[in-house]
């Protein structure tokens, strides 16, 4: 049977989601581990979007087919008790095998959170983007508007990114802030590699007054990274949500 499951981690001490060779720390290697305890026999697993090094997740999602049945109670506590404390099991539900992680989502969610203030985070960090210049919220959200729609995004990918095809829509970026803390909320069908973090570098310097918000659309439109920004640490962003279609009923993950 193929089942489905909801995932949530701190990426601060992982390389990253995808398996790598032998030693290196994944999230992919430690979920694998623990469901192939549960179903005893050996698991592979796919997820919705594999994130970088230092990248967390609110909700992941992941398939994995397994020779055995298990009451979704059992997928989660007993994969839940054989991970280590920075990733958990938030849910657990049977699907066709029609369903892919990947392939049968139609949008995915990312939330990049910054540190905007002068010194840094004892508490916070690894989990926010610090910035301890002044950024302007108002031009930030102004130069998001660029970046909203079908687009060439080829200036916003890494350049090593493997896509086939670096156009993608962009649905929204909404751009909030709470008191020292600026949210960027990003949602589009798909992401290029450090597309996020791209989209986020080229905010930050036309928020610290560096280019001005039409700066974003002549970067887009050069279609060439080296015409963009730095990239934004991976420290402040956060995978949120998956969009499936309607028969897939997923139980819905509050972001905080």
């Amino acid at each position: 049977m193929r089942i489905a499951l909801g995932i949530e981690y701190d990426g601060s001490h992982f390389s990253g989601w995808q398996t790598q060779e032998a030693g290196v720390r994944t999230v992919q290697t430690c979920v694998e581990s623990a469901l192939s305890k549960v179903a005893n026999h050996p698991v592979s697993v796919v997820c919705a979007g594999r994130t970088d090094r230092g990248v967390h997740a609110f909700a992941q999602v992941i398939h994995a087919d397994v020779e055995v049945e298990r009451p979704m109670r059992a997928w989660i506590l007993g994969a839940t008790v054989n991970l280590p404390k920075d990733i958990n099991v938030l849910w657990a539900q049977p699907v066709d095998n029609e369903f892919h992680a990947r392939f049968s989502a139609k949008a995915r969610h990312y939330r990049y959170i910054i540190l905007n203030r002068p010194t840094r985070s004892a508490i916070y960090a690894k989990r926010v983007s610090w910035f301890c210049r002044a950024l302007d919220v108002e031009k930030m959200r102004e130069a998001s508007q660029y970046l909203i729609g079908t687009h060439d995004f080829s200036s916003y990918r890494a350049i090593n990114c493997q896509a086939k095809s670096p156009i993608k829509t962009v649905h929204y970026i909404n751009i909030s802030q709470y008191e020292q803390q600026i949210r960027i909320d990003i949602g589009a069908n798909a992401f290029l590699h450090h597309m996020v973090r791209n989209i986020a570098g080229v905010l930050m310097g036309i928020g610290a007054g560096d280019q001005p918000p039409a700066w974003a659309k002549i970067v887009l439109e050069a279609r060439d990274r080296t015409a963009g920004g730095v990239t934004a640490q991976p420290d402040g962003l956060y995978f949120c949500k998956v969009d499936y279609p309607e028969q897939y009923q997923f139980p819905a993950v509050p972001i905080y």
